[in-house]
């Protein structure tokens, strides 16, 4: 029995592999994107239920827009590439919600939620231009799957996410925030997270050249966020790589997304 289980772990192991887009980098996702998708939603509606949506009109409007544009070009080039399928069932919503934390998620399915206290450090469409590419380039990615597959293991497999929103809600909840970074203290999910934040950071320089914004400006933006920190870095920094080692790997993906750039 044990070595037919194996067996059967070993087949999905294999089955679950992918290629994330731009980088060519082999992933492994464990969960189907449907079944996340459906969980995106009911947790995005939970959240915007518990947290007050921003009252400033002006720059609400600026994240959708923001995000429309970036999202639209997403969609274009995923289909002109033969990887249509990564956003076929996307449904873009873009969201600002009051919180003074500096931090912004996407959720599969394109569910986008920017804090408004990051707006301060992107202090100019272009800069949250940065931060809403990065965060598309996460959905993009399936860098969450990968997460929820690492926190989960193989065990899930069997039961999938509904099952276990219905036996463990409250910890399976945990874990599907965390892996969206929607919450802080991730532990020891630190060292996979940087790995897939700079995949993002790359991903998302070319996603934002392409929608028509100068990627140069991203340099800058984590500049702000590296120094805003002091002796604990802002939540939007926890799993995030060193900043001089972000910065210098910015600016060198910085040539080839210069190529996609048209002002």
């Amino acid at each position: 029995m044990m070595k037919k289980i194996s067996f059967l772990c070993l087949i999905a192991l294999l089955t679950a592999c992918a290629t994330v887009p731009i980088t060519g980098r082999r992933q492994m996702s464990l969960f189907p994107e449907s079944q996340m998708i459906a969980t995106s939603l009911t947790q995005y509606d939970s959240f915007l239920k518990e947290n007050k949506l921003s009252g400033d009109e002006e720059q609400s409007e600026m994240v959708k827009r923001v995000g429309k544009r970036i999202s639209e070009v997403v969609e274009i080039f995923m289909k002109d590439n033969g990887m249509a399928d990564r956003v076929a069932d996307f449904a873009w919503e873009f969201n600002l919600v009051e919180d003074d934390t500096p931090n912004a998620w996407c959720m599969p399915g394109g569910k986008v939620v920017f804090y408004t206290g990051i707006l301060p450090y992107t202090q100019t469409e272009a800069g949250l231009a940065v931060v809403m590419g990065h965060e598309i380039a996460h959905a993009i990615a399936r860098h969450g799957n990968e997460r929820m597959s690492q926190q989960m293991g193989i065990q899930a497999l069997g039961t999938g996410l509904s099952m276990a929103l219905n036996e463990k809600p409250a910890e399976t909840q945990q874990i599907w925030m965390t892996a969206f970074g929607a919450v802080s203290n991730v532990g020891v999910m630190l060292p996979f997270s940087r790995s897939h934040e700079t995949e993002a950071d790359k991903m998302g320089l070319i996603f934002m050249a392409m929608a028509g914004y100068d990627p140069a400006v991203a340099v800058d933006f984590w500049k702000r966020m590296g120094e805003s920190g002091g002796q604990k870095p802002p939540e939007f920094l926890s799993t995030h790589p060193a900043d001089d080692t972000r910065v210098q790997n910015l600016q060198a993906f910085l040539p080839e997304a210069m190529k996609y750039y048209k002002k």
